[in-house]
């Protein structure tokens, strides 16, 4: 059985003519001289490393469509009868809309969000980049952390260095912090992640100290890809800024021969490319106690799809630092921007990288060691979802990290300013239907007018469609949890699981659905 087939995929615009291909090359059986393409291999005759990527950028996000021998779907959810944890078993008092979803995580200072899910780090990519407003408002509203990405600064176009070589002044970050601030209620918090440039340019200093930040996040990984942060750069003049900045541009943009082809025509744009980092125990020590010394209440890390040695030490790491979150993103995971075949074929896949997790969390805590938060991440985005990774990390993982899944309905309620404006042909079929006003296509709307009163007209759309997808998680978040009668995030437990494959029984931990409770129902028959 093929997993996933290389060498055409919509998110590279790339096909095969043929519908019978080899399995693995992705190749077609019967390849063509004479063909006039549509394959990858084809296109990447003309344009070369331009295929790594998905197109266009600065205009999709891309997540890897590999169908692993495991996934999350492999679990589902128990229901019970019996009992009550959290609330009184009374029919007028255990109803589904009293569940509380609310969750917290850190050492000392606590950050409490009002859902149990926050961004993924939305960082230097242009998708992030013009629709910050709406992650940062819609997160703010939500009562759920933000996670501002890597490299913000270093590619701030207004980015003014002082004579010590470290950030002075950086607008776009002022613009961040400030639009998540704006409607900040004391439900989440802005975390600003830093790479090696970001260390390098005094990012946590200028964050900290200038913009009162509190929250700081080191970055090993993530699950979409193993090397550093990317962006495209479609100017000459910028690629060069850039790379006199400190960063790694491809190809080297003060090479004539580069020069020569970016003004011909044939190489559009340049890449960004941000150094991979290298860990160790004393320098992640001494890291985490700089930034603290710095001033930030809370210290997280972000690591990747590394296998089980890599995790054992983000593990006992964070636990020996204090470390505040310890976020854990699988494969294949999302992006603004990672080679696309890298996403597909590098990395632990979520379930499986997770399912360790809580063993290496759970051995360490029997040794009597504490335990870090743990958030899960790769690939989420609905409330199942939520309630299986909190299940299967319970009682450690304390929340679910949402790259994609929280950027969509940002997204989508920015382009419905523009169709209400008339652009782009206007509203579309699939958005006329619930109404031809604000007020009638949002059901949200009113919601929000009641707590901000005359605010809300200018509130961006996108703020309210991440409102409103956070509001559908939630309820059916309240639902499941009413069901397993769980009516308090800390009550969620593996018990809560059962594994439909005796593989996936294998992978996780969790009980065969033969096998779940048989003790206690043979107790029943039996007595």
């Amino acid at each position: 059985m093929n997993l996933q087939r290389a060498n055409s995929d919509e998110a590279v615009q790339t096909s095969n003519r043929s519908r019978d291909v080899a399995p693995q090359s992705g190749i077609c059986s019967r390849c063509v001289d004479g063909c006039r393409g549509g394959c990858d291999m084809f296109h990447a005759t003309f344009r070369g490393r331009e295929l790594l990527y998905p197109q266009p950028f600065g205009s999709i996000t891309a997540g890897a469509d590999k169908d692993y021998p495991v996934d999350y779907s492999h679990l589902n959810i128990m229901g019970y009868a019996l009992g009550a944890k959290g609330v009184e078993p009374d029919p007028d008092k255990a109803t589904f809309p009293a569940v509380n979803t609310e969750t917290s995580f850190g050492a000392v200072h606590k950050v409490k969000m009002k859902v149990p899910i926050f961004t993924g780090a939305l960082g230097s990519t242009e998708i992030a980049r013009k629709n910050w407003e709406h992650f940062a408002v819609g997160a703010a509203i939500s009562g759920i952390s933000l996670v501002c990405g890597e490299n913000v600064c270093g590619i701030d176009p207004e980015l003014e260095f002082n004579a010590q070589g470290k950030v002075k002044k950086s607008p776009e970050m002022d613009r961040r912090v400030k639009e998540y601030r704006r409607y900040f209620e004391g439900y989440g918090d802005i975390l600003v992640q830093i790479n090696v440039e970001d260390t390098r340019n005094g990012v946590a200093e200028y964050v900290i100290e200038k913009l009162g930040v509190e929250t700081v996040e080191l970055k090993w990984g993530q699950g979409a890809k193993c090397i550093g942060g990317e962006i495209k750069v479609n100017s000459l003049e910028r690629a060069i800024e850039l790379k006199r900045r400190g960063y790694i541009v491809t190809p080297d943009p003060e090479v004539p021969a580069f020069q020569a082809a970016f003004k011909a025509g044939p190489l559009k744009q340049f890449e960004r490319h941000s150094r991979l980092g290298f860990v160790d125990q004393e320098g992640f020590m001494k890291e985490v106690e700089r930034v603290r010394s710095l001033g930030a209440k809370r210290v997280t890390l972000k690591t990747g799809a590394y296998p089980m040695r890599e995790l054992a030490m983000a593990i006992r790491w964070s636990s020996d630092a204090k470390i505040d979150l310890l976020t854990i993103d699988g494969a294949p995971g999302g992006t603004g921007m990672s080679p696309w075949r890298m996403m597909n074929e590098w990395g632990v896949p979520s379930i499986y990288l997770h399912s360790m997790a809580y063993e290496l969390c759970d051995r360490l805590a029997k040794r009597g060691n504490w335990v870090p938060d743990i958030a899960f991440a790769g690939g989420f985005s609905s409330e199942d979802h939520v309630f299986k990774a909190l299940a299967l990390g319970a009682p450690y993982c304390k929340a679910v990290c949402m790259g994609r899944a929280l950027m969509i309905p940002g997204m989508v309620g920015k382009n419905t300013e523009k169709w209400l404006r008339g652009e782009d042909k206007g509203l579309p079929n699939t958005v006329s239907r619930y109404g031809s006003t604000k007020e009638e296509i949002f059901m949200n709307y009113e919601v929000l007018k009641e707590k901000y009163g005359a605010e809300v007209e200018s509130m961006p759309l996108g703020a309210i469609g991440i409102f409103s997808a956070v509001d559908k998680i939630k309820v059916g978040l309240q639902q499941l949890m009413a069901g397993a009668r769980s009516w308090q995030v800390p009550y969620i437990s593996r018990k809560d699981l059962m594994s439909l494959t005796e593989e996936c029984a294998k992978v996780t931990g969790i009980p065969y659905v033969m096998d779940a409770y048989r003790e206690e129902a043979l107790q029943i028959i039996d007595a």
